[in-house]
């Protein structure tokens, strides 16, 4: 049920390569400052993503720590429907450490921009040995690779398609076109792909991984799509280092509702997750979040209450979409259609006449109080009045 409106099909292309969902939340959605989510924790999660749809999980970065290594080896024997992938770098002693796992997939990830190499010390010519070594040992023990240029979006373009080249040429099955810094805006996301699709042709699958530092993570990851890429990554809430990944269920309701394009994933449970997420992470979310915030079906305000009998009047989509419950909330801002639905809800009995009375109680609570008036103050403002 989603209600916006005719639009987006006049000016939207159409989307028809299947576009599945990478989750890295327990790779890179770990990298948030202070988050710290243990093997227990991570395998918990892993299993919820498989439930809700994720097509492939990043279980983690297993040479980082021992507990890494537990954790996605862990994940790897739990027998999910999703595939479940590995993270190294362009070393081979990373790869090894992603098959001892028991992982036959993984990311390989290289620096690729000149001031990536100039950071760590390295020559365009090691970085691309490493990428040949790496990609190369994994392909020969029968894993699926996907080269991951770091920072791609800041790159020398002919570096970088040399630097696609030397992976597909040792093997790489798949491609990640990368925004590290998140410096994309949509239409240059785009063109990007566009590009790399250009270098490599139409039988290698793409990926696009973004980050959020503009505030763009979901359009630009909308826009690799809409240039034709087959995988989009993201984390639960776009947790993450700085200002975090695209938010993988953003994009997939932003695919199904927009679109037309679902993705497969449960959108009636992502908050389910999205709560879960938050409480092994130790973070909160701002209640005006899409999607996941708390407010997003909440009116305090009078006006919109007075519209709550026709919910497309108020809301792009319905709260049963996203597993949410619509409901209305009492403040400074209420109406007196929020004063009678709240009473019906609540099952109090309010004459008509006493619902002017009511709303101003109401509202002088919420501004002596400077917030919402609780359920169990509307009752004894009731009280007081009836």
């Amino acid at each position: 049920m989603f209600w916006v409106g005719t639009l987006n099909q006049e000016v939207l292309p159409r989307v028809t390569q299947p576009v599945g969902l990478y989750d890295t939340t327990l790779r890179d959605g770990e990298q948030a400052v202070g988050v710290v989510l243990g093997a227990d924790e991570k395998v918990e999660l892993a299993r919820l993503l498989d439930e809700v749809g994720v097509d492939r999980i990043e279980a983690g970065f297993p040479r980082v720590s021992e507990e890494d290594f537990e954790a996605a080896a862990r994940i790897g024997r739990v027998g999910l429907r999703a595939e479940v992938w590995g993270f190294a770098r362009a070393l081979v002693a990373d790869v090894e450490a992603v098959l001892r796992a028991g992982l036959a997939s993984t990311v390989v990830e290289a620096p690729v921009s000149e001031v990536k190499l100039r950071a760590f010390g390295l020559t365009a010519e090691e970085v691309l040995r490493r990428v040949e070594e790496a990609v190369g040992f994994g392909a020969r023990q029968g894993m699926r690779v996907a080269f991951f240029a770091v920072d791609g979006s800041r790159a020398d373009l002919g570096f970088l398609r040399r630097a696609y080249e030397v992976a597909l040429g040792a093997g790489a099955a798949e491609l990640v076109v990368v925004d590290t810094l998140g410096v994309l805006s949509p239409a240059a996301a785009g063109q990007l792909v566009r590009r790399v699709r250009g270098w490599v042709g139409s039988a290698v699958p793409l990926h696009f991984h973004g980050h959020n530092d503009f505030g763009l993570a979901t359009a630009t990851a909308l826009a690799a799509v809409e240039a034709g890429v087959r995988w989009v990554h993201g984390t639960v809430d776009g947790m993450g280092e700085r200002a975090g990944n695209a938010d993988l269920f953003q994009v997939a309701l932003a695919l199904a509702g927009l679109y037309g394009k679902p993705t497969g994933l449960r959108l009636e449970r992502v908050q389910e997750v999205s709560r879960r997420v938050r409480e092994l992470a130790g973070y909160c979310l701002e209640p005006w979040k899409p999607l996941v915030g708390e407010n997003l079906f909440r009116r305090e305000t009078g006006a919109v209450a007075a519209q709550f009998h026709v919910p497309e009047a108020i809301e792009p989509y319905a709260a049963e979409v996203v597993g949410a419950r619509r409901r209305v909330v009492l403040g400074k801002k209420s109406g007196v259609a929020s004063v009678r639905i709240k009473c019906d809800e609540l099952g109090l009995v309010v004459p008509e006449e006493a619902y002017g009375e009511l709303l101003a109680r109401v509202k002088e609570l919420a501004i002596r109080k400077r917030g919402l008036v609780s359920d169990e103050e509307f009752r004894t403002l009731v009280a007081e009045v009836v």
